[in-house]
C-alpha cells in the first residue's frame, strides 16, 4: 500500500492554529477533530488510516515563531512514532 505523504510549510505555520487548520485540509480530518493537541492524538492515532508521513518542511521558521508549542507538537508527532509502526515523522530545517 503506498505511503500518504502530507507536507507541512513551515513558513506558513507560526502557531497551533496554523498547524491545525492545515492539517485538518490536508489530510481531511473528521469534523468532531476539537482543535487542540489532544485531539490531534486521537485523530492521528484512531481516526487516520494508514500508511502515512507527515513531512515538515522549513520546521526551523515553524519554530521560531511556535516555541514552546513547536516542541509539544513534535514530541506528541514522536510519541504517535512508536504508537504506530505505519506513521512516521520528517522534520526538514
Amino acid at each position: 500500500m503506498p505511503i500518504k505523504r502530507y507536507t507541512l510549510d513551515g513558513k506558513d505555520i507560526h502557531s497551533l492554529a496554523d498547524l491545525y487548520d492545515r492539517l485538518s485540509i490536508l489530510m481531511d480530518l473528521p469534523v468532531h477533530f476539537g482543535n487542540n493537541l489532544d485531539a490531534l492524538w486521537d485523530v492521528l492515532s484512531v481516526d487516520v488510516g494508514g500508511p502515512f508521513e507527515i513531512v515538515w518542511k522549513h520546521a526551523d521558521d515553524s519554530r521560531k515563531s511556535m516555541r514552546k508549542d513547536f516542541n509539544r507538537t513534535v514530541k506528541l508527532l514522536r510519541e504517535l512514532e512508536k504508537e504506530r509502526d505505519d506513521f512516521k515523522l520528517r522534520i526538514e530545517p
